[in-house]
Formats: structure tokens, C-alpha cells, sequence
């Protein structure tokens, strides 16, 4: 009985340490703007949010005409989801991707070329 009374205080220290930790350590990230990034997802968009994006005239003409804008276009580097089924990741030295995203309460997907020092947003295709 005193192995599973020790037990019981263990786990109870245990589980009340790793919530102080948790919410410390969340809340220093934040402060300092750190971002951590384990899935492939993640590590991709990070990246392509570290650069300065470059639109293709055919990106222009669709925000010259209101349909889309930079910010709906952050968006997709935000909270996007990489279809890495589609994306060309073995080519070098820039890699293409496709972002699915939300545009308008629908379905989206961006085309995004990117390159050691830029990224370009090459198309829109909505479904």
C-alpha cells in the first residue's frame, strides 16, 4: 500500500509540474515570438512566411479586379494546408507547392513557387 500511496503523490506532482511548465513556457514563446514547428506542414509555411512574396501577372490581374488580396493570400501562408501529393518538392533549386486554403467560404488552392531568397505566388484555383 505505500508503493501505490508514493505513486499516487508522484503522479500528482508530476502531472501539476508539467502544467506550471506548459503554461510558463507558452506564454515566454509568445513573448518572444517563437514559433515551434515539428510537421512538415508547418516547417514549409514558416519558411515561405519568412520571405517577401512576389505575385505573378496573373495574381495581379485577379487583385486588380477585387477577387483576391495580399492579406486572403497571408492567410493561405497562415493556415494553409500543403497537398504535398501535388507539390513538387525534389526540384532544386526552387520547389512549387500547392496551399488549400479557405477564399470566400470555399475551397482554394494557391500555387506557390518557392525559391532560395523569394517566393511567388503563381496561381488561384477555386473548387
Amino acid at each position: 500500500m505505500a508503493f501505490l500511496k508514493r505513486l499516487g503523490f508522484y503522479l500528482l506532482g508530476l502531472s501539476i509540474g508539467i502544467i506550471f511548465l506548459s503554461y510558463f513556457l507558452k506564454g515566454k514563446a509568445e513573448e518572444a515570438g517563437v514559433e515551434f514547428c515539428y510537421f512538415p506542414n508547418c516547417r514549409v509555411l514558416k519558411d515561405i512566411r519568412s520571405k517577401p512574396p512576389y505575385y505573378s501577372d496573373e495574381i495581379l490581374g485577379l487583385m486588380d479586379s477585387q477577387r483576391i488580396d495580399s492579406i486572403a493570400i497571408a492567410s493561405f501562408f497562415r493556415d494553409g494546408r500543403i497537398d504535398f501529393g501535388k507539390s513538387k518538392t525534389k526540384t532544386s533549386p526552387c520547389k512549387t507547392y500547392f496551399i488549400e486554403g479557405k477564399l470566400n467560404n470555399e475551397k482554394a488552392f494557391i500555387k506557390v513557387t518557392n525559391c532560395p531568397e523569394k517566393v511567388t505566388v503563381e496561381s488561384l484555383v477555386t473548387k
